[in-house]
């Protein structure tokens, strides 16, 4: 009979991995890929995200390895932009590869009107010679005779990344691309082993449902990569089955969270870690709505999101709304670690 794992022991399982019950000691591109990459839709997001991971993190740390391109950013899992380790993004890039075009081609476009393929090429030709501001490459798809709504689809046919500095704290605006360095041809099969591999490190144990949430698969397709992979079985409380790699970390669900601020897009709060209950769904809709272009920068108090929090640039402070009274020595807690952030949006 496989191990029951309770709400509470995921919940710290799914922290530790994450890195966020203890800041780790990591290279930048190891941490981005301890954590299974980071949603960065808005980049600021990324440089938070690793300051509550990483100890002694300063941005221009990601910065500079953004530069450095040790990190870059690209679209990847679930049609969404990451900051990926240089060297998993071509691995990760090609294990979600046909699932995007796929999604793509059944997303309700004429695909006799609108020619991704194209337009595709096209845009390696204009990127020969070096990244161009969007702008200037949507200027020229028009000019060459493309729709204007091949643009989303084109970036699913050739890998496309941003150039800095757009995409980074200094300049958050992400309208500058390139092309992502030619690479050897990979096996998609391994890649898609070493995705799922990925993910379990950083989200595990987890459902086939989440591993194909998280990777934008099917669940079939989820399970055939699982299939051939070496893992270890629990149930969650519910009785469903849970999969995990042998060596994936098990913190003793008593383990203490401290608190921790997060940004946007924080793939803890996301589907494929609803089982971690790391937000609670009372409080789902105060962070993620359809009303707001972008999910809502939250607090961690006891590995639960417990209040929302940003950057006031009149007062120069980070400011934090809990959505309940909290307890004194919690309320301290976070006060001190908004005091941190704060000193980390000044720096520099």
């Amino acid at each position: 009979m496989s191990e029951v794992l309770t709400v509470r022991a995921l919940n710290r399982a799914v922290l530790a991995r994450q890195l966020l019950l203890e800041r780790a000691e990591l290279p930048l591109p190891r941490a981005v890929e301890a954590v299974a990459g980071l949603q960065t839709q808005y980049a600021p997001s990324g440089y938070v995200a690793l300051w509550s991971r990483i100890a002694g993190f300063t941005r221009a740390d990601l910065t500079d390895a953004l530069h450095a391109g040790t990190i870059v950013q690209s679209w990847a899992m679930r049609c969404t932009i990451h900051m990926l380790s240089a060297e998993d993004h071509p691995v990760l890039c090609a294990a979600v590869r046909e699932a995007r075009q796929t999604w793509w081609r059944r997303s309700g476009f004429n695909q006799e009107e609108v020619d991704v393929e194209g337009a595709a090429k096209a845009v390696r030709g204009y990127l020969a010679d070096g990244p161009l501001k969007q702008a200037e490459i949507q200027k020229r798809l028009a000019a060459d005779g493309f729709a204007k709504q091949v643009w989303p689809g084109l970036q699913l046919w050739t890998e496309l990344v941003r150039v800095p500095p757009a995409g980074t704290w200094e300049l958050p605006r992400a309208h500058v691309y390139g092309l992502a360095p030619t690479v050897p041809e990979i096996d998609v099969d391994a890649a898609r082993a070493h995705l799922v591999q990925r993910y379990l490190r950083g989200f595990g144990p987890a459902s086939a449902k989440d591993v194909a949430s998280f990777c934008g698969w099917t669940i079939g397709q989820a399970r055939a990569v699982l299939k051939g992979l070496e893992l270890r079985t629990f149930r969650d409380e519910s009785g469903g089955e849970l999969l995990d790699l042998p060596d994936g970390l098990l913190p003793d669900p008593d383990a203490p969270a401290p608190v921790r601020f997060i940004g946007q897009w924080e793939a803890v709060l996301l589907v494929h870690a609803r089982r971690a209950l790391v937000l609670p769904e009372e409080h789902r809709k105060k962070v993620f709505a359809v009303t707001m272009p972008q999910s809502t920068p939250t607090f961690l108090v006891d590995g639960q999101v417990a209040g929302t929090w940003r950057y006031d640039k009149a007062a120069d402070a980070v400011t934090w709304e809990p959505f309940e009274p909290l307890p004194a020595d919690a309320a301290a807690e976070v006060a001190a670690e908004a005091e941190r952030l704060t000193e980390f949006h000044r720096a520099g």
